[in-house]
């Protein structure tokens, strides 16, 4: 007879208590243990599964490139320009961000391609219907006969049907909704989580299945589970985006087979997920170009520039400590920013509440932030307009002065590209490219933030 029994559970490392605790024995964090209700059945000793193949050690050396598989690339270059070249084949990837974005559209798009260009693929679904999902592909136009379906929670059947299709890619929508009989708790606690992505880590490296699983988010914004589910995938993929806008941003956290700092731009239409071939363009759109506060930066992404602007707004403040908000900027830099601002140029700014933001959403978190920021906010406070064809980017130090960036050559480029006619920059006698490279474009080169306030204002 099953019997039931109540435990505490850590979301952050999977600890169990028969009592509430304030902090996690484990992992020391605090307010981490929730209530789980545990069905107790009779358990049963478990052999090593016959099928699973016995490893033994071997000499890194001794591997051919034979041995290598190559990566599956779709026909969605944002997509796997994120994923670094694309799907690294045995690969856990977990796809995360909040409900309606249109995690589950991208990935049925990833399945299309993929199912077209490389094999067959299985897509599983604990939350829709098969009836559901063909609605979905026949808007998306997704007409691949090597795309396979099936609306399933429990993993013995999925891990029975994947190994009997042999698919070259798996996706799981999503883990939060999958039941393993291994755990005994309900669909979506921390256990089945836990027990679920350990069963499909073990049936990617087994089976050499190229796997994805969606995840969903909690209101503070974190992947929803334990976060031991964040350390057992091998990549790590928020998908974001205001849902009152078009546009999505696809950004990697984690990855052991490429970079962390790529991002893929997408647009949400009425046929699905269309790529942004230029970025650039799509974020300077509705810039303002007689509007004080604002600076227009190339940051860089990865290996591509892209061309945003920052917008800062220096107001009175009515509260005993003036408040400092930042939405897609590091908080630290912006308080840094500020105090050589007010220390080194002599700007007061020590009543004044000042809000930055990086319009379109996406996330700067490089240094050369540093000389547009400060520049927004002392147009913003001093009231003037930046001319609106000069980019311009630095790493400000703490004595004011200006300090070299990477990619300098790139970011020049794609400003020249989007007819931009100045670039302010730091003073640096042995850049990594010549003047003739970038013809038809002023280069301002500053040496302190003195010497740039005083360029911008005249």
């Amino acid at each position: 007879m099953t019997k039931t029994k109540l435990l505490y559970v850590c979301r952050e490392c999977g600890f169990s208590s028969p009592k509430w605790l304030g902090r996690c024995p484990d992992c020391s964090n605090w307010n981490s243990l929730a209530e789980e209700v545990i069905l107790e059945r009779k358990k049963t000793p478990h052999a090593r599964r016959s099928s699973a193949p016995r490893s033994s050690p071997s000499p890194l050396i001794s591997l051919d490139k034979e041995d290598y598989q190559d990566r599956l690339v779709t026909s969605i270059r944002e997509f796997d320009r994120v994923m670094g070249g694309g799907l690294m084949p045995g690969s856990l990837v977990l796809v995360a961000g909040e409900p309606g974005i249109g995690k589950s559209t991208l990935l049925l798009q990833v399945a299309e391609a993929i199912s077209q260009l490389s094999g067959t693929v299985l897509l599983v679904s604990g939350e829709e219907s098969v009836y559901q999902l063909k609605n979905r592909a026949r808007r998306l136009k997704v007409s691949s006969p090597n795309l396979f379906f099936m609306a399933e929670t429990d993993l013995d059947v999925i891990e029975e049907e994947a190994k009997k299709l042999s698919p070259c890619l798996l996706i799981v929508d999503s883990i939060q909704t999958m039941y393993t009989p291994e755990a005994n708790s309900s669909p979506g606690s921390i256990l089945q989580v836990r027990e679920s992505a350990l069963r499909l880590m073990r049936l990617a490296k087994e089976e050499g299945l190229t796997t994805i699983i969606i995840g969903h988010v909690t209101k503070e914004g974190s992947i929803a589970g334990p976060r031991i589910l964040e350390h057992l995938v091998d990549t790590v993929v928020y998908f974001e985006g205001e849902r009152e806008r078009g546009h999505r941003v696809l950004r990697v956290v984690k990855n052991r087979f490429g970079s962390t700092n790529e991002v893929g731009i997408f647009q949400m239409r009425s046929q699905g997920l269309v790529q942004v071939d230029n970025p650039s363009a799509v974020f300077l759109s509705e810039r303002s170009r007689e509007v004080s506060g604002s600076a227009i930066m190339p940051t860089l992404t990865g290996n591509r520039p892209i061309l945003v602007e920052i917008q800062a707004l220096a107001v009175p403040s009515s509260l005993s400590v003036p408040r400092r908000s930042c939405n897609g900027v590091e908080y630290s830099r912006v308080l840094l920013t500020i105090a050589v601002l007010e220390r080194r140029v002599g700007l007061n700014l020590k009543d004044l509440d000042i809000y930055l933001n990086v319009a379109g959403g996406l996330r700067i978190v490089e240094p050369a932030a540093d000389l547009p920021i400060a520049i927004s906010v002392a147009s913003s406070f001093l009231d003037f307009c930046v001319d609106p064809t000069t980019a311009i980017l630095g790493e400000v130090g703490l004595g004011g002065e200006i300090r070299t960036v990477q990619s300098v050559a790139e970011r020049v480029r794609e400003a020249q590209s989007l007819g931009f006619k100045k670039v302010m920059l730091p003073y640096y006698k042995n850049w990594d490219f010549e003047d003739r490279e970038v013809e038809g474009i002023e280069m301002i080169k500053v040496r302190s933030l003195r010497q740039a306030l005083d360029v911008v204002r005249s």
